[in-house]
């Protein structure tokens, strides 16, 4: 009955390994599976972008092994959730300061021009003129001819510009709302 009521305050929170092994640990990690997940085509993430699921799955991981005693403290389950958290704003900041680390931040890949598929493009994220052409249905093109433009996005969607789209700039934009 003692041991039932007994806290051992020092195991929850003096850390059982490390600090600096803990943070070389979660950063490892973290650049490795930034790494994996870049080098996958868009198709496969979805519409979830990249850095948006790697933060969701390390934290799940970091704090599921805090919980659950993998490593013993909860300070070492927040250490490797900062260390995440640090990786993933330095690797924003990062992209957005150096637009030309195209590593990090991917521009629109081009599929269709025109009306015609750029069949290199397709092969290179693995998406099959069906599966493009059920995205355009989705979007309400029927036929490839009416696409002026449609790009693979950086998080796996695809967007598309038909030929009848009408141009507004950003001012008639802003003055229509």
């Amino acid at each position: 009955m003692e041991k039932w009521l007994f806290i051992d305050w020092r195991g929850i929170f003096v850390p059982s390994i490390s600090v600096l092994e803990l943070i070389i640990r979660g950063s490892l990690v973290y650049l490795a599976l930034f790494s994996v997940l870049r080098l996958l085509p868009s198709r496969q993430i979805g519409t979830l972008g990249i850095t948006d699921l790697l933060v969701v799955v390390l934290f799940a991981e970091a704090a599921q092994n805090a919980m659950a005693s993998n490593y013993t403290s909860i300070t070492e389950g927040g250490i490797l959730v900062g260390t995440v958290i640090f990786w993933s704003y330095f690797l924003n900041w990062l992209g957005y300061k150096f637009p030309k680390l195209r590593f990090l931040n991917p521009p629109p890949l081009l599929l269709v021009k025109n009306g015609r598929l750029i069949e290199r493009h397709l092969q290179q994220e693995l998406i099959t003129e069906d599966e493009l052409m059920s995205k355009l249905r989705q979007q309400g093109v029927e036929f490839l001819a009416e696409v002026k433009f449609a790009y693979m996005e950086a998080d796996g969607s695809i967007s598309i510009i038909t030929s009848d789209s009408k141009t507004t700039s950003i001012t008639e934009q802003k003055q229509n709302y």
